[in-house]
């Protein structure tokens, strides 16, 4: 009997505790779950958004494609600069290789200020954001003068890379067409001490280097 009054009155000191603590913290609960709803809610949303953004992208991709297998370059060219400025990594990158391998932009500054803008926008991994530094260093090569070129390439040239060698063999090649052997061979001698150095830049390296020797 004791026992069952202990009981009963155990639950009611509960059951008036929780009571309590509910009044005390209604506010604050409701405010919890109607957080956590909202919360939900805009990452679902995110969520597809994101989804559905990808698909027009990939879809808008397509049809510049076709486009340009129709001769049609001023749409395929539009198309392609929305793509490069929705800031996707995946897409915009494959979109401005498309218009580097066309030609089908002329002008060169705008050609570089794409070049910045997509390095500047979008979180690449190492490599490809690398890869993009190479090409931009390799296609303003021509026009800018020897600070600029080695300030370009040293991002490759002071660490480890894949584009390492690349960038070397240009730096080798734009001092020889400029005759300055000296500095050329500098950069054909560093690409054949990388260690693990593919045979074609071993090849190439070298085959330079022996044309500067014979000068």
């Amino acid at each position: 009997m004791n026992q069952n009054l202990l009981e009963t009155q155990y639950d009611v000191t509960e059951k008036s505790k929780l009571k309590k603590f509910y009044q005390n913290n209604k506010i604050l609960i409701f405010s919890s779950i109607i957080f956590i709803i909202i919360t939900l809610s805009s990452v679902t949303f995110y969520l597809n958004f994101k989804e559905k953004k990808i698909i027009n992208l990939s879809n808008s991709y397509i049809d510049a494609k076709v486009y340009l297998e129709n001769n049609e370059i001023d749409k395929a060219t539009n198309i392609l600069k929305e793509i490069i400025f929705s800031n996707n990594e995946t897409y915009s990158t494959l979109a401005f290789f498309i218009i580097l391998n066309e030609n089908l932009i002329q002008d060169q500054k705008e050609l570089l200020d794409i070049f910045d803008h997509i390095l500047k926008e979008n979180k690449f991994e190492k490599e490809i954001k690398d890869l993009l530094i190479f090409k931009k260093a390799l296609f303003e090569s021509d026009s800018i003068d020897e600070a600029k070129l080695l300030s370009s390439l040293n991002p490759l040239i002071n660490k480890d890379s894949i584009w390492k060698p690349h960038a070397l063999l240009l730096l080798g090649d734009y001092f020889s067409s400029k005759n300055e052997y000296l500095k050329a061979k500098d950069f054909y001698i560093q690409t054949l001490s990388l260690k693990n150095l593919q045979r074609e830049f071993y090849e190439y390296a070298r085959s330079r280097l022996t044309l500067i020797l014979d000068e």
